[in-house]
Order: structure tokens, then C-alpha cells, then sequence
């Protein structure tokens, strides 16, 4: 396993306060932006063989070490340990985890937004003891969500990891106060291991966050043409593993954030060679860069302001986006309302192999 703050295969470990959604290297701005974009679009009615809609996220056989330059203010996972081995006849109970994102900073004022942190909880009968299990970024939202354009490099640069995070202990107060600790499911130490088998693959093979889910319009059925991977896909992924372990979950309502971007068929541009290399395209590229530019750190509160005109010009008034996706670029042409932050029953999934033995 990697050491906690590393962005190794298996990085596991406890969280900060904080983490995941504090500043980065500079201090980034833009979750409250994207709050303030939502709310303003709401009042504002490629290549054939890469269109598999949605495109799949890409898996990579290693972790790469991340750039020096990327610095969390946040350590990722400070006091972690790796996912013990249970006793196969133990009986683990497992827990939704739900709070408010930031809440170290803004106390509950998102979890009245629905703008939500998601996490699973386990508690062993045998020892007692608690562990929590999430999935977040290393280097906070905002390195994940936009690069940094640094003068002695042509192309955009991103500081964008995610990684799963494992320590002992849950913070009821945490969970229960502005959010939700509910009991959801008992399985077997023997399903446990499994499923943290699983965790440590999973873990190494998805390595970057993607933040905005894309979709042709907020009907249902729409077509969809990129997932996001967070935190809350994450948990999904874990619950749909432990009912294919052949887990028994209970029968209650869970919800979760999501993040839409709505726009029409995307264009694939290509990756940063393609597009930024010695034979790229320049004015593709400046074009890629100029839209970033009002996203950069380090703002004063004018340039801020600005950089919110900016956005809103460039995203609603000429209706376009660069996505950064599979560490390739795809141009979408944005449709109203543009962006949307959802909070979205997802059933808890039905058990998979009636075979195996329960509880």
C-alpha cells in the first residue's frame, strides 16, 4: 500500500479536515462559483469510431507518482491503515455515510443545497471496532475539476488523482449531525474480505476524478455522454459489489449529488499531444486555454468577479465547454439550462448470487 498523501496504488488512510474540498496549491474559488453558474443558467432557457455514448472511463494498469508541483493544503489520508483481514464468520454491519461537503468550512449551509459527501462505514461484532471507507480527490475539487495554466508549458497541466481512503473509527458526530449514519446492510467477514480485495483493484486501476456528469437535457432517458467518478460512484460501486457478494440490503431511499452539464453531441478534439504538440492544432489550442484562463487560482476579488462574466459569457452567451475526459479533450455545445446540481434517488441494489450464504 502507498503512504497516506501518496497517490500510489492503495492509497489508503484518514482524511484531513477537510479534505476534498479545501484550497489547492492556491486557493480555488470556483465551488461557490459553480453554485452561482447553477443558479444563473436556470433563468437562461469527432471521430465515429470513439462515439460510444457514454464514454467509458479508462482504467490504467498502474498509479503514477504524482508532479511535485501538485500540493494539497489538505493531506490526503494522514492517518490511515490498511483494510484488516476479518474473521470469516464475523458479522460485519455496514453504514451509509452521508454530510455536507466542506462542512469543517461552511457548517451545514450545502447540505441545504444537496450538495453531499458520501462515504460507507463497517462496524465488526467481533472486535467492535468501526473502520470508514471513502473515495476523493488528492489534491482537493478544484485540481480535479480545472488545470493550471503555468507559463513555461504549452499545455494545460492537471494535478487530477483520486484514491480510496481506509481508517479505523467513525465520526458519528460527523455523519450524524447536518447528514445520515443509517444501518444498510450485514454481511459476513468472509464477504468483507472479498469486497476489500475488490477495493485495492478497484483503487488501482481508477485513478483520476471526473467531476460533471453529460448529458443531452435533464429528461429521463436523455442521452447520457460522459459518467462522473466521485465519491458517490464509488459507494455504488462498493454496494453493487457486496449484492453480487451476495449481500441483503435494507429497503430505504438514498440519495446523491450529482453535477450536470447539458450540452449536444460531443466533439473529440484529441490528447494533449494531438492538440498541444510541435504539430497541433495552435488555434485549437489557444482556444482550449483562453476557456480556462477565468478558472486560474490566485485571484483577487475583481478578477474573480471577472472571471465569472467570463464563464457566463463563454458557457451560457456563446454556449461552449472543454472537457477534459480520458486525459483527452471533447468540445461540448452547450445546451440550456447548461448546469444543474442534482440530488437523485439511487436505489440500494437487489442481491446478485442467491447461492451464497447470508446472515
Amino acid at each position: 500500500m502507498a503512504q497516506a498523501g501518496s497517490a500510489g496504488p492503495g492509497a489508503w488512510g484518514r482524511r484531513g479536515a477537510g479534505a476534498g474540498a479545501g484550497p489547492e496549491r492556491a486557493p480555488w474559488r470556483w465551488a461557490p462559483a459553480l453554485l452561482w453558474l447553477a443558479a444563473a443558467t436556470a433563468a437562461v432557457a469527432g471521430d465515429p469510431s470513439r462515439r460510444q455514448w457514454p464514454v467509458p472511463y479508462k482504467r490504467f494498469s498502474f498509479r503514477p507518482e504524482p508532479d511535485p508541483y501538485c500540493q494539497a493544503k489538505y493531506t490526503f489520508c494522514p492517518t490511515g491503515s490498511p483494510i484488516p483481514m476479518m474473521k470469516d464468520d464475523d458479522v460485519i454491519e455496514v453504514f451509509r455515510l452521508q454530510a455536507p461537503v466542506w462542512e469543517f468550512k461552511y457548517g451545514d449551509l450545502l447540505g441545504h443545497l444537496k450538495i453531499m459527501h458520501d462515504a460507507i462505514g463497517f462496524r465488526s461484532t467481533l472486535t467492535e471496532k468501526n473502520y470508514t471507507m471513502e473515495w476523493y480527490e488528492l489534491f482537493q475539487l478544484g485540481n480535479c475539476t480545472f488545470p493550471h495554466l503555468r507559463p513555461e508549458m504549452n499545455a494545460p497541466f492537471w494535478c487530477n488523482q483520486g484514491a480510496a481512503c481506509f481508517f479505523e473509527g467513525i465520526d458519528d458526530s460527523h455523519w450524524k449531525e447536518n447528514g445520515t449514519l443509517v444501518l444498510v446492510a450485514t454481511i459476513s467477514g468472509d464477504m468483507f474480505n472479498k469486497m476489500a480485495k475488490w477495493v485495492k483493484q478497484d483503487n488501482e486501476t481508477g485513478i483520476y476524478y471526473e467531476t460533471w456528469t453529460v448529458q443531452a437535457s435533464p429528461e429521463k432517458g436523455a442521452e447520457k455522454w460522459f459518467e462522473s467518478y466521485d465519491c458517490s460512484k464509488f459507494v455504488l460501486r462498493t454496494y453493487e459489489k457486496l449484492a453480487e457478494l451476495g449481500a441483503d440490503f435494507k429497503k430505504i431511499e438514498t440519495n446523491y449529488t450529482r453535477i450536470f452539464l447539458y450540452s449536444g453531441e460531443p466533439t473529440y478534439l484529441g490528447n494533449e499531444t494531438s492538440v498541444f504538440g510541435p504539430t497541433g492544432n495552435k488555434t485549437l489550442a489557444l482556444a482550449i486555454k483562453r476557456f480556462y484562463y477565468p478558472f486560474k487560482p490566485h485571484l483577487s476579488t475583481k478578477e474573480f468577479l471577472l472571471s465569472l462574466l467570463q464563464i457566463f459569457d463563454a458557457v451560457v452567451i456563446h454556449r461552449e465547454f472543454y472537457l477534459f475526459y480520458n486525459f483527452e479533450y471533447w468540445f461540448l455545445p452547450m445546451k440550456s439550462p447548461f448546469i444543474k446540481i442534482t440530488y437523485e434517488e439511487i436505489p440500494l441494489p437487489n442481491r446478485k448470487n442467491r447461492t451464497l450464504s447470508g446472515l
